[in-house]
């Protein structure tokens, strides 16, 4: 009984896959908070991007359009 003791805590062949599981976990996180980061980023982007085409001039307008009338030949 006392050899199976020992055997049994100095096995260390479960070790490699609770490692694995631990750095899986943390790259899920740091993709996760990374993904709603730029989610976050890019629709405030769209909406900025929408608000300049529903009011070209408008003072919040990132890109100054000027407008222009077609040309006809």
């Amino acid at each position: 009984m006392k050899s199976f003791i020992t055997e049994f805590a100095a096995d260390e062949s479960g070790a490699t896959a609770i490692e694995y599981g631990l750095l899986a976990a943390l790259i899920s996180v740091v993709i996760i908070a990374g993904a709603s980061l730029l989610g976050t980023n890019i629709n405030t982007l769209f909406n900025d991007i929408a608000k300049c085409i529903a009011d070209p001039k408008s003072a919040d307008c990132k890109w100054k359009a000027t407008a222009t009338t077609p040309t006809t030949p």
